[in-house]
Formats: C-alpha cells, structure tokens, sequence
C-alpha cells in the first residue's frame, strides 16, 4: 500500500512542508486554466491503488473548494485505493445552521459535495462549529490549534496570565485552556447590528496587571478581537496577545490590528498570509498535520493530539 500527497493550488506551501515531515515527494499535478475561467487539474503521476491524501483549505474564492472536489474525482476516476481530503481551514463553516429564515446551511451543502466527489476521510482543524463533523457519513480527523498553542502559551505564563474570549461563543475555549492552565478567566460580551461589525463591547472579569490571552478559531475582519484587546488594555491589562488558528484577515483587517493596542498575533499557516505584518507571528501545522497522516495509514490512534477540545 502506497501513499501519495497532492496539494491543490490554494494550499501548496503548506502542502509541500506537509510532505516533507511526512517523508514523501509532494505529488505533482497540472492544473489546466481555459480562457474562460475555467480549470482542469489532473494527476500527473499514477494513484492506481494508493491511499492519496489532498492537501487544500477552502477558503474564498470559491475556486479553491471546486479545486478540491475536481481532485477528488480524479482520484477516483483513477482508481485511488482511498481519497483523504485534508481541508486545514474549512471554509464556509460559518453557516452551519439556519440563524434565520431562508438561509442556506452551507457547511452541509460543502459536506454533502464532497462525499459525492467521493472522498472516504477529511482531516481538518479548528472548525467553528463542532457539529459539523456531523454532517458527513465519512470519518472526521478533526484536529484542534490547541495542540500548536499550548506551548506557547505556557511560555507566556509567568504568573499574571489570565485567558479570555473575545466573544460569548469563545468561551468554552477559553475555559478549557484556564482550566489545563490554572489560571483565571476574562469575558468580553459583544453586540452586533450586523456581520462583521461589532455594535458594543463589555468585559466581564478582571485584567488589571494581567497579560491576556485571547483565543478564538478563526479572525476575519479583526473588529472583535482588536476591539476586545484595546478595552482590555483600558481596564488596566499589562498585555494583551491573540491566538488564532485560522488567518481569514479580510478588508481592513491588516489596518485594524497595525492601529490597535494588541501586542501580538500569533496564528497558523492554515490559511497563507496576505501580507507581512510586525505584529503577526506564523505557527505551522505541518508537523501536525505529517504526524497525523502517519498515524492513519499505520492504523494508529491520534487521540494524543486533543490537549484541549
């Protein structure tokens, strides 16, 4: 039994560090572009037989998604042993229930394509909704930035550390990482008018003197987070630094954290980075990742990987 590693165009750097943990060749495909937009990737390389594992986060645009599910079919078209989509950032996660009247639920419609594109195991991390391993039939490896962090974090804690969430839906992730740390617990409750712009922030909890520790799945605009982090450096906190797993940083993103008072951003190369930025610090996954592969295709637990869930 043989393994293969692809990469889709939107992920290939991490792909390729991946591979290189894994001690395999990244495989090589060719994805054909037509001047209408349209594109055909095909495997350069036979997978007849083997176990291939397809590297890419969907994030937008939505290309990168169609990508993947056009690898998958190929792989099945020849004859892969078994198809594992590695989807370190899984987009449209967001819409993983109907919040309101005459919405779609994305997160299952994605659910639903890949597993007719014919994928047998998704590997992801961080999904902003747990639940959503439960909308496919196939089984979920779903891996959490708490084992990349926790490290980190714990080098922070030199006695003034207090965790917090920059939101109410943060909090279980935030409580679980006090609880492994022993260290205290701060709140922020916000209110929106609408998506991607935060009405009122409140912190629930006291900073004073404390270095803060945010942590959340993903930041996409970074109006929640550099939000918190600026009223808790009013109420009195030494530092605030965030860890987040997925770097969206859409719109003004960028601009927002340059002008806030956060200290740091620490993140994942789940997502590519835009731009350089002073205040970003870029955590790989690719260990993770290799090592979790490996323990797939040996047949071998992962169970050690879930420090906090």
């Amino acid at each position: 039994m043989g393994v293969k590693i692809f990469s889709g165009r939107a992920s290939v750097k991490l792909a390729e560090q991946i591979a290189q943990a894994y001690g395999a060749r990244l495989g090589d495909v060719k994805v054909t572009d037509f001047s209408d937009g349209e594109f055909q990737p095909s495997f350069e390389e036979t997978v007849r037989g083997q176990d291939v594992f397809l590297v890419q986060s969907t994030m937008p645009p939505t290309e990168n998604l169609f990508e993947l599910m056009l690898m998958v079919d190929a792989a099945r078209r020849a004859s892969a042993r078994k198809i594992i989509a590695v989807i370190p950032y899984f987009g449209f996660a967001r819409q993983d229930r109907k919040d309101k009247p005459r919405v779609a639920i994305g997160a299952s419609l994605i659910a639903n394509m890949l597993q007719a594109a014919g994928i047998d195991r998704i590997i992801t991390m961080d999904l902003h909704a747990d639940q959503i391993q439960g909308f496919f039939d196939v089984p979920v490896d779903h891996l959490y930035g708490s084992t990349i962090f926790l490290p980190e974090i714990e080098k922070l804690n030199t006695g003034s550390l207090i965790m917090a969430a920059p939101d109410a839906g943060g909090a279980k992730r935030a409580n679980s990482y006090s609880k492994r740390l022993n260290v205290g617990l701060a709140l922020c409750h916000k209110h929106r008018r609408k998506p991607n712009e935060v009405a009122e922030m409140t912190v629930i909890g006291d900073v004073t003197g404390k270095d803060v520790v945010l942590v959340d799945d993903m930041i996409d605009t970074a109006g929640t987070l550099t939000t918190a982090a600026d009223l808790f450096m009013d109420k009195g906190a030494k530092s605030v630094r965030a860890f987040c797993t997925h770097a969206v940083l859409s719109g003004p993103a960028y601009d927002r954290i340059s002008n806030s008072k956060i200290t740091e951003l620490i993140v994942t190369d789940t997502i590519p980075l835009k731009q350089e930025h002073d205040k970003i610090r870029v955590l790989s996954v690719s260990d993770l990742f290799s090592d979790v592969i490996r323990r797939l295709v040996n047949n071998q637990s992962i169970s050690s990987h879930f420090v906090i869930s």
